[in-house]
């Protein structure tokens, strides 16, 4: 169960992301106080601009004793832990030497840390469903090199789903239009797991997509799924 206190920090796993910066600044608006954290907190001095609820330290989401360590190190009950880490800055040119079980071991990495705590994770619009299995499946609809990408948020989206009931989960997904130029309308529409083929095309700003993340937090209405989100 999320903690009813507001001064409960939120922990933002690849906070200097533009997902998680997005949503820092979502809960600071909201008077939340954020735990950031980065590979390099030097390389994120935008984070520490931010204001002073925001505390900015060096963690990393794939090393469970590193996880352990970073919320060690907060005081009373967490609110809710973000997972917005990404393991490649843009699209890679090649996926050798990448762990397909990348993701399984993040979702075991925060269910250990913080079992009775809210989890969210931000998905990969890849995986929803369409009308002949998955998004990713279509290349089409995605490129076909970057499959082992979507495979491994998959086996991540199964793991997520062999947790024990007690661990409240969840995947916010956006569409495939998440875009840095879309506006912020502080409005966005939850649906289910499957990819709506018309609200896809339509831009989704970060903002909104934090909105949603933080709704999420102070006042659950979905858990243990994936769930879309669209402007």
């Amino acid at each position: 169960m999320v903690p009813d206190e507001r001064n409960s920090p939120i922990v933002v796993f690849g906070a200097g992301g533009r997902a998680g910066l997005a949503v820092v600044a979502e809960a600071l608006h909201r008077g939340r106080p954020v735990l950031g954290v980065v590979r390099d907190p030097a390389r994120h001095s935008e984070l520490s601009a931010l204001g002073h609820a925001v505390t900015v330290v060096a963690g990393d989401l794939t090393d469970s004793d590193s996880v352990a360590a970073v919320l060690g190190g907060v005081s009373g009950e967490v609110a809710a832990l973000v997972n917005a880490v990404s393991p490649f800055p843009g699209p890679p040119e090649s996926f050798e030497g990448f762990d397909p079980e990348h993701y399984v071991r993040l979702v075991a990495n925060l269910a250990r840390a913080a079992p009775r705590s809210r989890l969210i994770e931000i998905g990969l619009a890849a995986t929803l469903r369409t009308g002949n299995g998955r998004m990713f499946e279509d290349p089409a609809a995605f490129p076909a090199f970057l499959r082992p990408f979507a495979e491994a948020r998959l086996k991540g989206l199964a793991a997520w789903r062999e947790q024990p009931a007690a661990v409240d989960w969840l995947v916010i997904t956006p569409p495939p239009e998440l875009s840095l130029e879309a506006p912020a309308t502080g409005e966005y529409r939850l649906a289910g797991d499957v990819l709506d083929p018309r609200a896809a095309p339509v831009p989704l700003s970060y903002a909104d997509l934090a909105t949603a993340v933080l709704d999420q937090i102070e006042a659950p209405t979905s858990s243990r799924q994936q769930v879309s989100v669209y402007r």
